[in-house]
Parts: structure tokens; C-alpha cells; sequence
């Protein structure tokens, strides 16, 4: 699903192009398909600019990206929206959901995005809220729903369009530890259901539910 060889990321700090700091130095990480993995690392380790990358939202100094069997790195940003959109679920730690809509609503929207039939994402918003556990409320706006409910409603919304990659950046990061634990738990299910699952995130307890974890500091895996 994933091959990442020899990334660089780079950025300019200061003027004249002398101050330049590495975030990625020398990355090569595979993860295949169907693997639950974890990234972890401090605050400031690189994770972050890593997960960027992965997920399509920033294109790489040097080295090259092969996502699902298609070479992602240099990409035009227009090329990688398209990718983004029909590969990539993303799951964040705000719930980044639009208040003045539905719970089914917010799921459909991204369908709607992608101009999926009216018929086909209509039962594929409703599949995705069976799945995370939801349907008795898919009525019901954010703020009639508790913050794990609200975390499956953007689960759902992620995996709706049923994208070969799930890619989670601390999605139990705002809940309790009980919350975090069943929002886990989810994860897991969809894993074992055949998605690939990325989880970036700084808690340890939570790493270690991933069948691998990847280590990276100072913009190193190690």
C-alpha cells in the first residue's frame, strides 16, 4: 500500500535560504495493505511532516512515494487532491464536523464532493454510520451528541467512500480514556474488515495496539 524510499523534507527558516532545517532525513518505510500500523514520536519529531506526506498533503524535498501502486511525489497539488480524495479517509483529533448539519449529513457531504449518485451515497453514508454504531442517531446535530459519537460520525464520514487507506492523527486525542479505548476498538474493527489503518500519535498505550509501530525522531525512523 505504501512504499516511501529515501524522503527528504526540507524548509527554508530564514531568509536568503540559509537557515534550512530537516524534518524528514533519509525516510524509507513500507506498510502494506491491510496492516494496522502506528507512527509515534515527540512533539517536534518529524511524525506530523511524515504523516503530511503520507497522507498527501505535502509532497516530499527528494525520494519518492509510491501509494497504491502509484508514484504520489511529484505530483501537481491539483493531481493529489484527486488522490487524496479517493484513496484517503482521514480521521483527525478535532472532529472537524459542520454544526449546522446532520450526523448523516456530514457523512454525505464528501460523497457529494466526489459525485457519487445520489442512490449510491446515500446508502453508503448509511452503511458507514451502521458500521461505527450510529444509525439510531443520524438525525441528530453535533452538539446533541457526545464527543465520541461526534469521533464516529467523522470516522464514518472517512471510511463512507470505502478508501483503500484510513489515515487517523490522534483521533482519541480530545476524548477520555474510555472514549479513546472504543474509538481504538473501532479502528481495530475496520482494520480487521481489510483497511489499512495509520495511526500518527504521541500516546504509547495507544501505539501499542498497532500490529507495528514506527519510532521516528529527530526526522528519523528508528
Amino acid at each position: 500500500m505504501i512504499k516511501v524510499r529515501d524522503i527528504h523534507k526540507k524548509y527554508n527558516m530564514g531568509e536568503g535560504g540559509y537557515n534550512i532545517i530537516a524534518a524528514l532525513d533519509n525516510v524509507n518505510l513500507d506498510i502494506g495493505g491491510g496492516e494496522f500500523v502506528s507512527i509515534t514520536g515527540a512533539s517536534g519529531s518529524g511524525k506530523t511532516t511524515l504523516m503530511n506526506i503520507l497522507g498527501c498533503l505535502d509532497s516530499p524535498s527528494e525520494g519518492s512515494y509510491i501509494l497504491d501502486g502509484e508514484d504520489v511525489s511529484r505530483m501537481s497539488r491539483r493531481r493529489l487532491a484527486k488522490v487524496r480524495n479517493l484513496k484517503i479517509g482521514f480521521i483527525f483529533q478535532g472532529f472537524n464536523l459542520i454544526p449546522t448539519l446532520t450526523a448523516r449529513e456530514n457523512v454525505l457531504l464528501p460523497l457529494l464532493y466526489r459525485k457519487t449518485p445520489a442512490r449510491s451515497r446515500e446508502q453508503l453514508a448509511d452503511e458507514a454510520l451502521e458500521i461505527v454504531g450510529l444509525s439510531a442517531r443520524a438525525n441528530h446535530r453535533p452538539s446533541q451528541l457526545s464527543g465520541g459519537q461526534q469521533q464516529r460520525v467523522a470516522i464514518a464520514r472517512a471510511i463512507a467512500a470505502k478508501p483503500p487507506l484510513i489515515l487517523a492523527d490522534e483521533p482519541c486525542g480530545s476524548l477520555d480514556s474510555r472514549t479513546g479505548a472504543d474509538i481504538m476498538q473501532t479502528l481495530r474493527d475496520l482494520n480487521k474488515a481489510g483497511r489499512t489503518v495509520v495511526l500518527i500519535t504521541h500516546d504509547e498505550k495507544a501505539a501499542r495496539l498497532a500490529d507495528k509501530v514506527i519510532r521516528i525522531s529527530d526526522g528519523k525512523i528508528v
